[in-house]
C-alpha cells in the first residue's frame, strides 16, 4: 500500500495584524516539506487547488513542477484539479510537461472541488456544473489516450484531428484518478471508466463509506476492467506527533480552519468533543501518535482494501517545524508499520 501526503497550502490568519500568512513563505515551506517527504520515503504528494485568500496555491502544477526539480522518487499529483473550470488541453499539457520534468512521476486527481470560486473567476456558469465536468473529463481522457484528437461537446469548441503535445512518458498516458466526496453517481462513473478512485473522508465515520467503495468495486468488475489494476485511495485529515501536548494543541489550528470554512457554510463552531471523537478508532481524523495513526490506516486497509492512503497534513497551517516532525514520523515510523499490509 502506498502512503501519501496531501496539502492545500492553508494560510494562518493573524488576529493582531488582520492578515493571512504570506503566501510566498508558505509555498517555500511546502517545497522544503516535499523535499523532506522524498527523503523519508513518502510515495505520493498531492497539492490542492483553491482560489481563496486562506489558501496559498491556485496552480498546483506550478508548485509540483518546482517540487519535481528537488525530488527524485515521490509521485507528484494534483489534489485536486478542478476540472469543471479548467481547460482539458491545458491540463494535459501542464501535467505531461511535469511528467517529463519528473521523469514519469506526474499524476492528476480530477474532481469538482469543494469550493466554487473558480467558476465565476474563470467565467463559467454554475448552471452548467454537472455538464462541464462530464464533458471535460471525456475530453481529457481522450487526449490522454489518443495523440490525434477528434471530439465534440456542447460547452466547448470541437476538436478535429488536433494534436496535443508534449506527450507524457508512458506512451503519452498519465495516471488520472477520479476524486470524489461520496456521491454515488461520481463513483459509478469512475468505475465504468476504469479510473482509479480517491475518496475524501474528512468527517463522520469512515465505515459509512464501505458500501460506496464496495459499489465501486462491483461496478468496476461489471464494466470488464482488470481487477488486478484496480486502485482505491482515501484522503483524510492527518497529523502525527508522539507528544500528547502537541496533539492537543493542534486542535486550535484545526478548529481555526474548520470555523473559517464553516462560517460560509452555516456550520456550528467546531468543538473539542468533535476533535476527540474524530481521533477515536471509528472517527475520520488520523491525528495522534505514529502508532495510533498506523493502526487507523491498517483499519482502513482492512475495511476498504485500499491501495493508497493520503494524509492531508496542513489543515490550519501548523508551524513549519511541527509539519516537518509530522512528515518525519509519517515516513520513518508510520510507513514501516504498514508497509506489509
Amino acid at each position: 500500500m502506498e502512503l501519501g501526503i496531501g496539502m492545500f497550502g492553508d494560510l494562518a490568519f493573524d488576529q493582531t495584524t488582520g492578515k493571512y500568512k504570506d503566501a510566498g513563505v508558505k509555498i517555500r515551506e511546502i517545497l522544503e516539506q516535499v523535499k523532506f517527504m522524498d527523503e523519508v520515503g513518502i510515495d505520493v504528494f498531492a497539492m490542492g487547488e483553491h482560489h481563496r485568500p486562506d489558501y496559498a496555491v491556485s496552480s498546483p502544477e506550478i508548485v509540483l513542477a518546482a517540487a519535481a526539480s528537488i525530488t527524485k522518487n515521490i509521485k507528484l499529483a494534483s489534489g485536486v484539479t478542478v476540472l469543471s473550470s479548467s481547460e482539458p488541453v491545458k491540463v494535459y499539457e501542464d501535467f505531461s510537461t511535469l511528467d517529463l520534468i519528473s521523469d514519469g512521476r506526474a499524476e492528476i486527481f480530477v474532481g469538482r472541488g469543494s469550493f466554487i470560486e473558480s467558476f465565476p473567476l474563470y467565467g463559467y456558469s454554475l448552471n452548467d456544473y454537472e455538464q462541464l465536468f462530464d464533458e471535460k473529463l471525456e475530453l481529457l481522457l481522450k487526449i490522454n489516450s489518443e495523440e490525434n484528437v477528434s471530439w465534440s461537446g456542447k460547452l466547448r469548441a470541437p476538436m478535429q484531428n488536433q494534436t496535443v503535445y508534449p506527450r507524457a512518458k508512458n506512451d503519452g498516458k498519465l495516471s488520472i484518478w477520479r476524486a470524489v466526496g461520496g456521491t454515488p453517481q461520481s463513483v459509478l462513473s469512475a468505475a465504468q471508466l476504469g479510473m482509479p478512485l480517491v475518496v475524501a473522508i474528512i468527517g463522520g465515520m469512515p465505515i459509512q463509506f464501505r458500501n460506496l467503495i464496495e459499489f465501486y468495486k462491483q461496478e468496476y468488475k461489471k464494466a470488464g476492467h482488470d481487477v488486478d489494476k484496480m486502485q482505491i485511495a482515501i484522503h483524510s485529515h492527518t497529523f502525527v506527533n508522539d507528544d500528547q501536548k502537541v496533539v492537543d494543541g493542534y486542535f486550535h489550528n484545526y478548529k481555526s480552519q474548520m470555523d473559517r470554512i464553516g462560517a460560509s457554510r452555516g456550520w456550528a463552531p467546531y468543538t473539542k468533543m468533535q476533535y476527540d471523537g474524530g481521533r477515536s478508532k471509528d472517527g475520520a481524523l488520523f491525528i495522534g501518535s505514529a502508532a495510533e495513526v498506523a493502526d487507523k490506516i491498517a483499519y482502513m486497509k482492512e475495511i476498504f482494501g485500499i491501495t493508497r492512503f493520503i494524509g492531508h497534513m496542513d489543515v490550519g497551517d501548523p508551524s513549519h517545524d511541527i509539519m516537518m516532525k509530522s512528515i518525519e514520523l509519517f515516513g520513518n515510523e508510520v510507513k514501516p508499520l504498514i508497509k506489509n499490509l
